[in-house]
């Protein structure tokens, strides 16, 4: 459900010099993203605020990125809503590393013509903001696991039901003592 978004940053003939800064902010345009089974929509897109700072031996790419997300309620299946604001960092080596594996990529290498899309990296911070459970609300009740009713919106009744079954069975621990007598 992701979409390709970018957002471009030029860096031709700026940050030439150790500790040099740029800011940049703004937000791109995508609708959705998918993290595991989980799909979420991104009405809004994503905004970013960022600085890129020369690092000596890269650009240095840190900030902040946020968005509303909206899916289904993991207990409950209703409409449910998720504020992201995380943390982007990443870091482009002007080279790559003399003493880096053959095959190694663990690291991001600024490109040739020095222009840095922003889109990777501000969608990976979203997805590590992501909760792991998406809620409609802190105490949503679910559903119900014996008729599927939507316990947030009335008792079904079931609970009663099958608590009765259980004290009435004779898997309970103490259906034994059911027919205990106890004289004065």
């Amino acid at each position: 459900m992701r979409e390709t978004a970018s957002a471009l940053i030029d860096l031709a003939g700026r940050l030439e010099n150790p500790g040099e800064s740029l800011a940049s902010a703004g937000s791109i345009d995508v609708r959705g993203y998918r993290v595991g089974e989980k799909e979420l929509e991104l009405p809004a897109g994503v905004s970013y605020d960022v600085v890129l700072t020369n690092a000596g031996d890269g650009i240095l790419l840190t900030g902040m990125v946020r968005a509303r997300a909206a899916g289904a309620c993991d207990r409950c299946l209703d409409p449910a809503t998720v504020e992201i604001a995380g943390e982007i960092e990443e870091y482009y080596l002007f080279r790559a590393p003399e003493d880096a594996p053959e095959g190694d990529d663990d690291f991001e290498l600024l490109p040739e013509d020095r222009v840095i899309d922003l889109a990777d990296p501000i969608m990976d911070a979203v997805v590590m903001d992501t909760p792991f459970v998406v809620l409609c609300r802190p105490d949503c009740a679910g559903l119900c696991p014996t008729c599927g009713t939507n316990r947030n919106h009335g008792d079904c009744g079931c609970a009663d039901a099958a608590e009765r079954a259980r004290i009435d069975s004779d898997e309970n621990p103490f259906a034994a003592l059911r027919n205990l007598k106890l004289d004065d």
